[in-house]
């Protein structure tokens, strides 16, 4: 879970799009939004100086001896970019198994993520499991719920039995643990676990100064439309990769700020930070209790809202989950083709109509039925906003290492970690570690923490709320991540779906936003736009 633009200059409520990666931090008021695309991208660390693929594979590698390149050529045009019921069907029909299935992924990851032209450093781990575990899905077959038996990737900081969960930090390495509460929903709907992504360290709340989608443990994630060229977005980098890549059927990431909206967006997928409590945060490393959620990362809308199901469940041990009305179901069977958006009027932010993959989205929706209002974003600000992350993570990463790290770990919190990267900083922390200096320096009582988070949430919720009343909106339409911290100081949702690629090639997402509870309505939204836009296109060199 990530702040982006925390690696820009924060300057004020909508700061340019395409900045510098690395200048001076600031906490000042911002949207956090930016990204930015380079002709090329210096990175001081590249490949993992802990991890090798052959490390990764040693215990996979002879359960894979009878999975070859014909095999894998002869199931990729059943399984290569098709969605979920797709791969149901063909499962039911006999021509594809879940242990073919996931053979046919951990096969391509082993091929094209790492040590080779084409690599992406994009997995961070392989569960050793996961073809004994698809062997018994195909021997039971208790299809009761369409993610069952599909092969599924975790971002690095979500618990998970069998594989440590690192947060990318070498301090971590040794963490195994039970699983978070997402993951063992997951696991009860039938889920294959296969392995976990990289992610930018510490969930971009670390270095202040690195670059996207890097970590000591996984090393620099990639981008596969642009290797070295386009940034990966962040946190969720491996996540984001992962998914274009075709090396799972769907990620999970997490969010605080943009975090999946980045990499989704960056990387032509589709990515949806819900409604902060819809989703358990238990056995998360965390940045921030009060922003911090889970969320899917699909390469479509329809896998998107069978993810979210499938993790769905109320958590009475985290004090903002939701006690729905409803259980898994809600999300599975409302997307259709009868679907339109007749009589929805969307908000279009003025600033961005010099966006042309923008403005023709904006024309495929007004095809669709909606109406689109052009609207000013509003002079309001978030003040205080990395404190807020600095006074969370002070307090919330004890609790994670106190309560559901593995005992053996002897970092409390977050001076230690520093302390331990110190002892070998140019492998532990080769960018620094700013972000957490910033950490230990912060103080504040409980009063005044509380009246930052009151603020940012008035605000946040402020931004939105007084166009969408002013003009009768449904929801607003942004680029990226580019209202990422408004929609999370709010605890809004946003959808963001592939958009188009910019003249060089760096994908971007058309990011739908609305009010607390909507992931429903932004999921018909997003399929409308998605089926009459079909803007995603698969990397072409990994094909």
């Amino acid at each position: 879970m990530k702040i982006l633009s925390l690696l820009v200059i924060i300057c004020c409520t909508f700061s340019c799009i395409n900045v510098e990666r690395t200048v001076k931090i600031e906490d000042q008021d911002s949207d956090l939004s930016a990204i930015s695309v380079k002709d090329s991208i210096e990175f001081k660390v590249l490949d993992s100086k802990f991890l090798t693929k052959a490390s990764i594979w040693k215990h996979l590698n002879n359960q894979l001896s009878d999975f070859t390149e014909t095999h894998y050529e002869k199931f990729k045009p059943l399984i290569l970019e098709q969605n979920i019921n797709a791969l149901q069907n063909t499962i039911n029909k006999g021509e594809l198994s879940y242990e073919t299935l996931t053979k046919f992924y951990l096969y391509r990851i082993r091929k094209f993520d790492r040590e080779n032209k084409w690599s992406l450093n994009s997995v961070i781990a392989i569960n050793p499991k996961a073809i004994e575990e698809a062997k018994e899905k195909d021997k039971n077959k208790s299809l009761s719920h369409p993610i069952y038996g599909m092969p599924i990737l975790l971002k690095d900081n979500i618990n998970t039995k069998g594989m440590p969960t690192t947060a990318g930090a070498i301090a971590l390495k040794n963490n195994t643990t039970e699983d978070a509460f997402i993951v063992k929903r997951l696991k009860m709907n039938g889920a294959i676990i296969l392995g976990k992504a990289n992610l930018s360290e510490w969930a971009y709340f670390f270095c202040g100064e690195c670059p996207s989608g890097y970590s000591a443990i996984g090393g620099q994630t990639l981008n596969p439309y642009g290797r070295k060229i386009i940034d990966t977005g962040g946190s969720s980098s491996g996540s984001g990769v992962a998914v274009a890549a075709n090396f799972c059927v769907a990620a999970i990431g997490s969010e605080t700020a943009g975090s999946i909206l980045s990499p989704a967006s960056q990387n032509s997928t589709v990515g949806l930070k819900p409604t902060v409590g819809l989703l358990s945060r238990n056995g998360i490393v965390p940045i921030s209790s009060t922003l911090d959620t889970p969320g899917p990362i699909t390469k479509n809308v329809l896998d998107n809202s069978i993810v979210l199901d499938a993790m769905l469940g109320y958590d009475e041990n985290d004090s903002k989950s939701t006690n729905l009305k409803w259980s898994t179901g809600y999300y599975l069977y409302f997307i259709n083709d009868s679907i339109n958006l007749e009589k929805k009027r969307f908000g279009a932010y003025k600033r961005l109509l010099n966006d042309s993959l923008y403005v023709e989205a904006l024309s495929i929706l007004k095809s669709k039925g909606a109406t689109i209002i052009e609207i000013e974003e509003k002079d309001i600000k978030l003040p205080s906003f990395l404190r807020l992350l600095n006074l969370d993570m002070k307090k919330d990463l004890p609790v994670y290492l106190s309560s559901f790290a593995n005992t053996s770990i002897n970092i409390k919190g977050v001076h230690d970690v520093m302390n331990f990267n110190t002892e070998d900083s140019l492998i532990r922390a080769p960018y620094g570690q700013k972000l957490f200096e910033g950490i230990v320096a912060d103080k504040a009582t409980e009063d005044e923490f509380n009246i930052i988070k009151s603020t940012l949430k008035t605000n946040g919720k402020q931004f939105f709320d007084e166009s969408m009343d002013e003009h009768n909106l449904d929801g607003v339409l942004s680029i990226n991540n580019y209202h990422a911290a408004y929609a999370a100081v709010a605890e809004y949702p946003a959808l963001t779906v592939p958009m188009g690629y910019a003249d060089n090639g760096a994908p971007k997402g058309l990011t739908f936003i609305s009010k607390r509870s909507k992931e429903k309505t932004l999921l018909k939204w997003g399929y409308v736009y998605e089926q009459a836009s079909k803007m995603r296109k698969y990397p072409k060199n990994y094909d």
